[in-house]
């Protein structure tokens, strides 16, 4: 079952308290995921990581000892033991915190890169998997947003905002413990402190969560405009584009700028109240420190050590601010990237697959009824049959539902109801490696791969040899625009094929499509791209390719629907004429009116 529905609101900010809530369990899920295979390592890193902050915490009171103890021995008795032995403790205990913290840091580096690099894979492996409905859906910028800001974000946080957290909290608790066990008034009045820090601490979680949700939403469509914007780049030149563009793309930076002014501002409110709160708890325990000194009833190195302690504790606050700036940031592309994870293919794999090793390629619509999620029905009570082997043509106006019928037989989508059949064997059945072999669509939009073109003509079979890929090309008339290339079949055609024409794109697309040997091949206005006489030069290369495979034909050019041994016409998801295109030609029907407008724009 599909949830794409639910990426329609994907970017919203105003979520209720049940929506929230939902949203952070299955973002625990998918953290919690993937920190299970890495529990030993985290249990590692904690143990780490509370020995080391211990041996940091003992300093002030080795100093109070010193003070209280190490010194007035030396000064009495000029016995420097003491002292000696202070010193040496306060120095192994600095060393053995600091290569523990050390140690630390690479253990979580390394706890965080395992975790990145699983993510980053669950991520492509689990959007190159979802059904053709999530991606018409979902902009390929976002996807992008996906891959990049919001795994940065999540970095950012497991990488040092972790590391702050641990280390502040553990620290802050630690103070606060031998605080009490040092002097017990002292932490009374740092605990008295702890309801305002309390309530300033909640309050910067609110607004910063707020204001990083926001952050995230605004990042996204920052860079689905600019993507959009570079991959539709002959569009906007074509169009003029770019002052309305520049003009666009201006608002969404300005809303960027803003977002993060107000996160900036959080932190212009949030640093001064806790040096305030620290100044204040710190100049409350020096003052009646210092009367418990005069009184006798408090050492001056206990005091000392109690400041000491004091100024730690608010010191890695500013950590842990720092760490709830990442925890906004890296929550809210968690947000994201969990909403990705948790969508489902709308065309699942079956659960009991049936096997077809040899497809003969007959295909059958049984009472097909399709809607694109919840829009009009496009193809209502549809039922059609064609036998293996048999060429056929579909010919209609734009919406008529050709493009619906291909995509359903490729299994892109599964019908509404009904079932589409292949060789007596529902498609939702069939074992996906036999249907990806033994079905084949080549789009108008032919679309190349980084990489050579005997790479891209072998798509289909990776481990084709030199001479069938050749054997292809010459097949569909490639052969010869290819041995001109620079280096051949070898020559590298660039991102998105940019270095050959478009109406060479479509010839490798054919030769990649035959070298397949599907039975059944779909041809979805597949010679849009080509001249007359490349399509001329196709179509002689199809009359012989097409023998004794089923093939689907959908095209606007009637000469390309010369060589099908069926034509069907299609209005509003049904067939209004079906025959062979001879006996239609000679007709008074809707593909004769077509055919006699087609010969006339030809005159």
């Amino acid at each position: 079952m599909s949830t794409v529905s639910g990426t329609a609101g994907e970017d919203r900010n105003d979520y209720t308290k049940a929506e929230s809530r939902a949203i952070r369990q299955r973002s625990l899920r998918l953290l919690g995921s993937l920190v299970a295979p890495m529990r030993g390592l985290v249990v590692l890193s904690a143990v780490v990581i509370v020995v080391s902050t211990a041996l940091q915490v003992i300093g002030p009171a080795l100093i109070a000892f010193g003070i209280n103890v190490a010194l007035p021995r030396a000064l009495a008795a000029a016995d420097w033991m003491p002292a000696f032995g202070i010193t040496i403790a306060y120095l192994v205990v600095g060393v053995v915190g600091a290569l523990l913290m050390g140690w630390f840091v690479v253990l979580s580096a390394k706890l965080t890169q395992t975790i990145l690099l699983d993510l980053r894979t669950r991520i492509f492996r689990h959007t190159q998997r979802l059904s053709l409905e999530f991606h018409e859906t979902y902009t390929s910028g976002r996807i992008i947003s996906r891959q990049t800001s919001d795994l940065e974000a999540i970095r950012e946080l497991l990488d040092g905002g972790l590391n702050q957290l641990v280390s502040g909290a553990l620290f802050g608790v630690f103070t606060l413990i031998s605080l009490f066990l040092l002097d017990w008034r002292s932490g009374a009045v740092l605990i008295c402190m702890g309801l305002p820090l309390a309530l300033l601490m909640r309050w910067f979680y609110r607004q910063s969560q707020k204001g990083y949700r926001e952050s995230r939403v605004v990042s996204a469509r920052l860079i689905v405009q600019f993507v959009e914007t570079m991959t539709g780049i002959r569009a906007v030149k074509a169009f003029r584009k770019e002052k309305r563009n520049d003009g666009e793309f201006g608002e969404i930076s300005a809303e960027y700028r803003r977002v993060n002014l107000r996160l900036v501002n959080l932190y212009g409110v949030f640093d001064p109240a806790l040096i305030l709160l620290a100044n204040v708890t710190m100049a409350v325990v020096l003052l009646w420190g210092a009367f418990r000194v005069v009184d006798g009833t408090l050492l001056i190195g206990t005091l000392l050590a109690a400041v000491l302690y004091i100024r730690n504790f608010f010191s890695p606050l500013e950590e842990v601010a720092m760490f709830l700036n990442s925890y906004q940031s890296a929550t809210a592309a968690l947000e994201k990237v969990s909403g990705v994870m948790e969508e489902e293919p709308s065309v699942p794999d079956p659960m009991q697959p049936v096997d077809l090793w040899d497809a003969k390629g007959a295909v059958r619509f049984d009472d097909v009824s399709f809607a694109y999620g919840a829009g009009k029905t496009v193809l209502p009570d549809f039922s059609l049959q064609i036998p293996a082997g048999q060429t056929v043509a579909l010919v209609g106006t734009t919406g008529a539902g050709k493009s619906t019928l291909a995509k359903l037989v490729s299994r892109f989508y599964d019908p509404s109801s009904g079932a589409v059949m292949l060789d007596g064997v529902d498609l939702r059945d069939l074992h996906p490696k036999d249907l990806r072999r033994a079905i084949v669509m080549v789009t108008q939009e032919a679309y190349l791969f980084s990489g050579t073109v005997a790479d891209n003509i072998a798509l289909g079979k990776p481990d084709a040899t030199m001479d069938e890929i050749s054997a292809a090309a010459r097949a569909v008339g490639a052969d010869a625009f290819i041995a001109a290339l620079p280096d051949g079949y070898d020559t590298d055609v660039n991102k998105r094929g940019g270095r050959v024409s478009a109406g060479q794109r479509q010839l490798i697309s054919f030769a990649r499509a035959f070298l397949a040997n599907p039975a059944v091949l779909i041809l979805d206005e597949a010679t849009a791209s080509l001249d007359m006489p490349g399509e001329r030069q196709v179509q002689e290369a199809l009359q012989t390719l097409l023998a004794d495979r089923t093939a689907i034909i959908i095209a606007h050019r009637l000469s390309t629907v010369a060589i099908a041994d069926r034509v069907l016409v299609m209005e509003h998801g049904r067939i209004v004429e079906d025959d062979a295109p001879e006996t239609l030609i000679a007709g008074t029907g809707r593909f004769a009116q077509l055919h006699a407008a087609w010969r006339e724009s030809l005159v």
